[in-house]
């Protein structure tokens, strides 16, 4: 591939229309310094310096979407609270169409707050409810999503599944086979309470822990053949078009059925892995979007994701920095 054809990639990235549905929550960083141990307990004292709030699980997906030019539209539900207005506030500001984010007086917005002193976390508190949705919000949610991908036909839509509670089977299921139906893209990035309830999506994109949780395998050895068949057992389940496993410091695997690859990780100063789950597939869907080749969208999404863990906390790649460092490597 050459320049001229990869700058048209990310320019033609910025016509692209995305829905991404699934669980959201608001990470808080808590910065400070740390000079003394508490008399009270053997814990180190922070006083505090600066707070920071930035838009993690399904929105920092959108985020990432946003950043890479394409129009987003963010589909979850938050609590009845101040995190989930500054959810709401977050994502408009960063040009992210809220629109499909309901409000739920059954449960709080998940909220994870992190610690840290010079880089280093020191302890994170998660406040969250992970119970299933309920069906007097389900079924409104469902209709709502519905609706809308019929009026407005986005290109793709990526399921985040967290197991927060949003997407419960029936709510996969529906969207799912609407998708389908009108011929909408998709992908996900799955946990394990609902690991094969994706059938029929288009990229199916697990990390190496949930392949191992998802499908019950030991998977001692990394490697093509291996992983081949791990597409292959996929594929009988899910009958889906593309596995693509995260391979953490190895890199990243793909398998459409006709062609396969490992590719590997470039050597990088990483800071911090958070959120860089969610580069990847944002990455990766808007680039498989646009080309239907998975190995570009492959090679492109794990240099986007290398790139996020250079900075500590979780971060949305700069598509400027993208474009370059893809044009040094790829071309």
């Amino acid at each position: 591939m050459n320049k001229a054809e990869l700058q048209k990639i990310f320019d033609d990235m910025d016509g692209l229309q995305v829905v991404v549905v699934g669980d959201v929550m608001l990470d808080n960083y808590w910065w400070g310094n740390v000079e003394r141990i508490s008399p009270e307990a053997p814990v180190p004292v922070v006083s505090l310096v600066r707070r920071e709030s930035r838009l993690g699980g399904a929105a920092n997906v959108a985020l990432n979407c946003r950043a890479l030019g394409a129009r987003v539209t963010l589909a979850s539900i938050v609590g009845d609270d101040s995190e989930g207005l500054a959810i709401v506030k977050l994502a408009g500001e960063a040009g992210i169409d809220t629109s499909l984010v309901a409000t739920s007086w059954r449960r709080p917005t998940t909220t994870k707050t992190r610690v840290l002193s010079r880089s280093q976390q020191l302890v994170r508190i998660d406040d969250e409810v992970t119970d299933e949705l309920h069906s007097d919000e389900e079924h409104p949610f469902i209709d709502m999503v519905l609706k809308y991908l019929q009026q407005a036909k986005p290109h793709v839509l990526i399921f985040e599944d967290y197991n927060k509670g949003l997407l419960k089977e029936n709510v996969i299921k529906r969207i799912m086979a609407h998708c389908k139906e009108i011929g909408i893209i998709t992908s996900v990035d799955p946990k394990k309470k609902n690991f094969l309830s994706y059938k029929g999506v288009t990229i199916f994109k697990p990390n190496l822990k949930e392949v191992r949780e998802g499908l019950n395998l030991a998977l001692e050895q990394i490697d093509e053949k291996e992983l081949n068949g791990v597409h292959r057992k996929l594929s009988e389940m899910l009958h889906h078009d593309v596995t693509f496993i995260t391979l953490s410091e190895r890199g990243v695997f793909y398998d459409n059925g006709f062609s396969s690859a490992i590719i590997p990780s470039r050597i990088r100063n990483i800071a911090d892995v958070s959120g860089a789950g969610d580069t990847v597939i944002a990455t990766a869907s808007l680039a498989y979007a646009l080309t239907k080749d998975m190995n570009l969208a492959a090679e492109l999404s794990n240099l986007a994701g290398g790139i996020v863990c250079e900075e500590v906390g979780v971060v949305s790649i700069k598509k400027d920095k993208l474009r370059k460092e893809s044009e040094l490597l790829l071309c």
